[in-house]
C-alpha cells in the first residue's frame, strides 16, 4: 500500500528538520551563520506544527481511539516551541544554549520518531484515503499561511490562539 500524501508530506519536512538539526549542531558561537540557520529551523518547525495540528492532530482528535497520541503530540509540540523561545533569548555562544539546543534536538528528533513509527501508521490504519487526501490539502494549504504567522509571532508564547 502506498503512503498516504499527507504523511509523505510530513515526513518530507522531518527530514529535512533532521538535517537542519544536524547542521546547527556542528555550527559553534555567535556566529550569524548559527543565528540564520537556527532562524530558518524555527520558522520551518513553528509552520510545520501548526499546520500539523490543523490538519492531522484535529481530524485525531476527533476519533477516540487516535485521540490519545494527538493530545501526546500536541504537548511535545508546545514542549519544544517553549524551548526554542527560550533560545531565541540567549547568547547563542554559551554553554546554556548548547545545552538546551542538545536537549531540544533530543526531544524534538524523539517526537518525530514516534510520529512516524506509531502515530502515522496508528492514523493510516483508522482514516480513510478520502480523509487523508483532504489532510494533506488542509497541510499544504496551511503551512505556507502558518510560516508568515510564525515569522511574526516568535515560538515560546502563548500569543497563537
Amino acid at each position: 500500500m502506498a503512503t498516504a500524501q499527507i504523511y509523505a508530506d510530513l515526513k518530507r519536512d522531518h527530514d529535512k528538520q533532521r538535517e537542519m538539526l544536524k547542521q546547527l549542531g556542528e555550527l559553534k558561537g555567535n556566529s550569524s551563520k548559527r543565528k540564520k540557520l537556527f532562524e530558518a529551523f524555527r520558522l520551518e518547525l513553528q509552520s510545520h506544527a501548526a499546520a500539523e495540528e490543523e490538519s492531522l492532530y484535529a481530524t485525531m482528535l476527533g476519533n477516540p481511539d487516535l485521540r490519545d497520541d494527538a493530545r501526546h503530540s500536541v504537548a511535545e509540540h508546545k514542549e519544544v516551541d517553549d524551548l526554542l523561545g527560550k533560545m531565541m533569548d540567549m547568547d547563542f555562544a554559551s554553554d546554556e544554549w548548547e545545552s538546551t539546543f542538545f536537549h531540544m534536538r533530543h526531544r524534538y528528533e524523539h517526537h518525530i520518531g514516534e510520529e512516524e513509527e506509531e502515530m502515522f501508521p496508528a492514523a493510516e490504519e483508522k482514516l480513510d484515503d478520502a480523509t487523508e487526501e483532504r489532510l494533506a490539502e488542509v497541510y499544504e494549504e496551511r503551512k505556507p499561511e502558518e510560516l508568515k504567522l510564525a515569522k511574526a509571532n516568535p515560538p515560546g508564547g502563548d500569543e497563537r490562539d
